[in-house]
């Protein structure tokens, strides 16, 4: 028997003037079906000054959270490094490689998206999106963004007002 798949996640960051937000959906489904409306895809790492939000398997996010805690207790003073050994980790590991989810990952300086395939991607306009709403939040970001006098905050509540579930400010 094969299950259904779970999907239909979007998480947006928006970095701008030295601050980060991130928020979520806390929609998780089953083929068409809800089963939870208020699941925590974004979470505050590194007492707060760290934010990340997953897409994908939900056991396998948390098992990356917890990689890139370590790697952040490693590199504490360069979550850039961190992210790119977490990815290099990911990618060449056995167990790891077969984790099935992506990462947003910012702090005031950086924001990237981290991938099991090696990726590590850190947007020019400071916005990111990701999941499978990802490229209507993504654009409706960009628009606000370049068309509103919004902070970061400001701008990802505007475009999830239909789908967030979860918002963290990072100043």
């Amino acid at each position: 028997m094969t299950l259904p798949s779970v999907h239909a996640t979007t998480v947006l960051a928006v970095r701008k003037d030295g601050r980060i937000a991130m928020g979520g959906d806390g929609q998780v489904t089953m083929g068409d079906t809800v089963v939870k409306g208020r699941a925590r895809k974004v979470r505050a790492v590194k007492d707060g000054t760290i934010l990340a939000g997953f897409a994908g398997a939900v056991a396998d996010a948390f098992t990356l959270f917890e990689k890139l805690e370590e790697k952040l207790e490693r590199f504490p003073a360069n979550m850039p490094k961190a992210v790119v050994e977490l990815a290099k980790d990911w990618r060449m590991d056995r167990y790891l490689r077969r984790l099935d989810a992506l990462l947003a990952v910012a702090d005031k300086d950086h924001l990237f998206l981290v991938s099991g395939t090696g990726d590590v991607i850190e947007p020019d306009d400071g916005i990111l999106a990701i999941g499978s709403g990802g490229s209507y939040a993504l654009a409706a970001a960009r628009a606000l963004k370049d068309s509103s006098d919004l902070d970061a905050q400001g701008v990802v509540q505007g475009c999830a007002r239909n789908f967030i579930g979860n918002l963290y400010l990072h100043e």
